[in-house]
């Protein structure tokens, strides 16, 4: 058995090495879940890394496990979470949950007055948002920026997204609005977070 640790932390540039095989991943997923996604460009993901907007998790031996990344939208008002890809050999571990986690926590540091939101379609995603504070909203209480939207341009549903005048879709729009929301406790920043130890044959 290879008996590996898992590093959640903040990504940089010795991940970009990493961004291939993060998208190539993200969207066979799609595919194989019969959903859509917005595709990602090498050049937009290397460049959420080399900005600190990106959380990279790796095992002990450089191996990727996990990726997520954060971007602002009218000027700062609002922040996406979005892009979180898990390998297929590290999901069902609970590893994916703590990438969510701590991209929640970066976005929270970064910009404690922003609303943030994501759209999914997929029911973990949900229930990681909803043990976080977010709640379901419509598309008409998220960013009214194009450019987020012509980012759903590469997704397979784009066209239901246009039909219905971008108030809904299949996907799903969670919001976290720190004005109504009372933290139970402080948030605890730390740069790389040791997820566990993990085996795997």
């Amino acid at each position: 058995m290879d008996n590996q640790i898992i590093f959640i932390r903040i990504a940089d540039e010795r991940d970009t090495k990493y961004v291939p095989e993060i998208i190539a991943e993200t969207e066979s997923s799609a595919i194989a879940r019969g959903s859509g996604i917005a595709k990602r460009t090498v050049a937009s993901v290397e460049q959420k890394i080399l900005m600190g907007k990106a959380v990279v998790a790796v095992t002990s031996s450089g191996e990727w496990v996990g990726f997520s990344y954060l971007e602002t939208w009218e000027q700062g008002r609002f922040v996406s979470n979005s892009g979180l890809i898990v390998s297929p050999k590290f999901r069902n571990s609970g590893v994916a949950r703590s990438i969510k986690n701590r991209i929640f926590k970066l976005s929270r540091k970064l910009y404690p007055d922003s609303k943030i939101f994501s759209i999914t379609s997929g029911s973990a995603i949900m229930r990681m948002n909803a043990k976080l504070g977010f709640l379901p909203v419509s598309f008409a209480e998220i960013t009214h920026d194009e450019h987020f939207w012509e980012g759903c341009k590469g997704c397979v549903n784009y066209d239901i997204l246009e039909k219905k005048k971008k108030c809904n879709c299949l996907c799903t729009a969670m919001l976290f609005d720190p004005e109504y929301f009372i933290e139970a406790q402080p948030l605890l920043y730390q740069h790389t977070e040791i997820y566990q130890e993990v085996s795997y044959s």
